[in-house]
């Protein structure tokens, strides 16, 4: 059946469902809309202005001359073009139209959906017959129900059918549509448990008989760049395979166009794939895994079915064998009508020999078909099982080198232990060395910290002998300055004395012409001065003056007061000498060990060749200022002249 007259099947349900009297005639505006809406859902160019020309109220036009079907012929189906539009949506756009007026579901519905008696009109316009009105005849109904229930994986049992024709029997001849959607919604032509199963049944043969669908499922692939396998949703039509990602069929991955020159083979296991086949096209091969060695014999049984549909120029699976069936009911139909009365037996029974060769054929294909389906499954089994024995041997000879290698690897494991044991020995030996090492250097650690502690302790000690004896040389130099304010003290009084003594010589001097012998005990006293102290100035020896006799008596009170008065001079001189050189001595820093050449000393000193502290050397000149005191050294008193 081409496309015009399927289009043309559910236009008549739209065209009969506006005419409401029944009587074959609509309205030309009814007429303008339904035109309108099928340039639409065909995806047909139109012109508006042309359309409101042919569809104008008066006697002309092609329209109102002739009817609606030149028309419909001439500017809508012939311009329909296969592929340039859905015709689920045309269909679906004339099952609205007609449905709301010629189907009235019974509340007793509980089977078909809205969805569901769609898809069945669908179908059954596929399988009526091409006569008007459209029906569908017993053989074909018996089919399309078997169909569904063996894709519910039912049974079929036609009993309930036939008790329901043998019933209403005006209907033996043909059921309308909705006939056959009332029927079968009320469960009187089809027995069904489950609602669900029945729609999912008839959404699979509506895919299969509507849409060509002549096999899917899914199948391993292998891709073209990355040469990765992948799974893949395949959809076989009779003109292409198509891939999707998933059977939803939402993301399309690629489509295989199936031509004459198309091949497809079965291929050797290979990369770890069981059940490879190939199809073969002038642009590149492409490989497919199946699940199981039955999937693949379909699979390639499918391929090589619309290979040769291709090849005879055949566009619809089911269509060819809906046109196979309707052939034979003719040929029995015409056989039947040919015989006479008498011959009549005769021609049934050729009907019936042609009927049961025809089985026979049938029986006897599908005999050699599983034949070779089973031949097949042998060589298959007893390749695997060649393989599988190859394998074994493979995997006994894999087994047996791991098992060596097993026994290599102890051997290396157990010398890699004892070498690490001696290690390990030879290492615990190390540590405890270091562990003693350790011991011994924090020991020498902790000497080196105390000797620290008391070279600290000595330096602290050294540091407060030296602020002793700092202190004790700032109290030496206070002291020296002390006894150098004395001397300069006695410096001046030796100066003052001396200047009265000049001023007591000087008439002295005058008097010594007269009596030169008067002054003789006094030149004696400096020349003893000087003999006791050899140091002292020269101006102690030029003091030899005569007193004159007539002031002799007067001054001798005096004179022995001056005496003594130097006396004491000049022991205060010879002891600040003495006291000078001790001073020096001390300010010079003394350094242990040093070889210092010391000035020689008295033998009086209580330490040889050493220098004096402070408080001795006070000490002894203390001692030596008392000596000199208790021996009562003075200047001898002047002998008493001779009147």
């Amino acid at each position: 059946m081409d496309l015009q007259s399927e289009l043309l099947k559910s236009i008549w349900y739209a065209f009969t469902s506006l005419d409401v009297e029944q009587s074959g005639k609509v309205s030309k505006s009814q007429l303008k809309v339904l035109s309108h809406n099928l340039y639409t859902a065909l995806n047909i160019p139109h012109d508006p202005v042309a359309l409101e020309e042919h569809f104008k109220d008066n006697n002309n036009g092609p329209v109102s001359n002739q009817g609606y079907m030149p028309y419909l012929n001439k500017y809508i189906l012939a311009k329909a073009t296969e592929g340039t539009f859905n015709k689920e949506t045309f269909d679906e756009l004339c099952w609205t139209l007609t449905s709301k007026k010629n189907f009235k579901p019974s509340t007793q519905q509980r089977l078909c959906s809205q969805r569901d008696c769609f898809k069945l009109f669908c179908l059954f316009n596929l399988l009526s017959e091409d006569r008007y009105p459209l029906v569908i005849i017993q053989p074909e109904l018996e089919y399309l129900l078997k169909k569904i229930s063996c894709t519910m994986s039912v049974e079929w049992d036609g009993t309930l059918l036939e008790e329901f024709l043998s019933q209403n029997v005006d209907l033996q001849d043909g059921m309308s549509v909705w006939e056959f959607l009332e029927h079968l919604s009320a469960g009187q032509l089809f027995h069904v448990e489950s609602k669900e199963a029945f729609s999912l049944a008839v959404d699979e043969v509506f895919m299969e008989m509507y849409h060509n669908t002549i096999k899917k499922g899914y199948l391993l692939k292998k891709g073209h760049v990355r040469r990765n396998w992948q799974e893949r949703w395949f959809v076989l039509k009779p003109s292409s395979l198509t891939y999707y990602v998933g059977e939803d069929l939402k993301e399309k991955k690629g489509e295989i166009l199936l031509e004459e020159n198309c091949v497809v083979e079965n291929l050797p296991d290979k990369e770890g794939r069981r059940c490879l086949f190939c199809v073969k096209t002038h642009i590149r091969t492409y490989e497919m895994s199946a699940s199981n060695l039955k999937q693949r014999v379909d699979w390639v049984q499918a391929i090589q079915t619309v290979l040769r549909l291709r090849a005879e120029g055949k566009s619809s699976l089911h269509q060819e064998l809906k046109l196979s069936r309707r052939k034979q009911r003719e040929t029995l139909q015409r056989s039947q009508s040919n015989q006479s009365n008498n011959s009549e037996p005769i021609a049934v029974e050729a009907s019936q020999h042609s009927a049961s060769e025809q089985q026979e054929e049938t029986e006897k294909l599908e005999q050699h078909i599983e034949s070779i389906i089973q031949r097949e499954v042998e060589a298959k089994h007893k390749e695997e099982e060649k393989q599988e024995r190859e394998k074994q041997q493979t995997v006994q000879r894999d087994l047996e080198r791991q098992l060596e290698e097993t026994k290599e690897a102890k051997e290396r494991m157990t010398t890699t232990l004892t070498e690490m044991e001696k290690e390990v020995q030879q290492q615990k030996k190390r540590i405890h060395e270091l562990e003693l090492t350790q011991l011994k250097l924090e020991e020498a650690l902790n000497a080196q910290i105390h000797a620290r502690l008391g070279e600290d302790q000595v330096r602290l000690e050294l540091e407060r002998q030296l602020a002793e004896e700092q202190n004790a040389r700032l109290a030496e130099e206070r002291i020296r300055q002390e006894l150098e304010r004395q001397l300069a003290e006695e410096q001046k009084k030796l100066a003052e004395l001396l200047l009265l003594q000049s001023q007591l010589e000087t008439p002295a001097f005058r008097i010594q012409d007269d009596t030169p012998t008067a002054t003789r005990p006094i030149n004696q006293q400096p020349e003893e001065s000087s003999q006791h102290n050899t140091e002292e100035a020269p101006i102690h020896e030029s003091t030899s003056t005569a007193v004159p006799p007539c002031i002799q008596q007067p001054e001798e009170c005096s004179q022995h007061n001056t005496e003594r008065e130097l006396m004491s001079q000049s022991t205060s001189t010879q002891m600040l000498k003495h006291w000078t050189i001790q001073l020096n001595r001390l300010m010079k820093p003394i350094a242990p060990g040093d070889k210092v050449e010391h000035l020689p000393v008295k033998n009086t000193c209580p330490r040889q060749g050493q220098a004096l502290t402070s408080t001795e050397f006070i000490t002894k000149v203390q001692t030596g200022v008392g000596q000199e005191k208790g021996n009562g050294y003075s200047p001898s008193p002047p002998e008493k002249e001779e009147e």
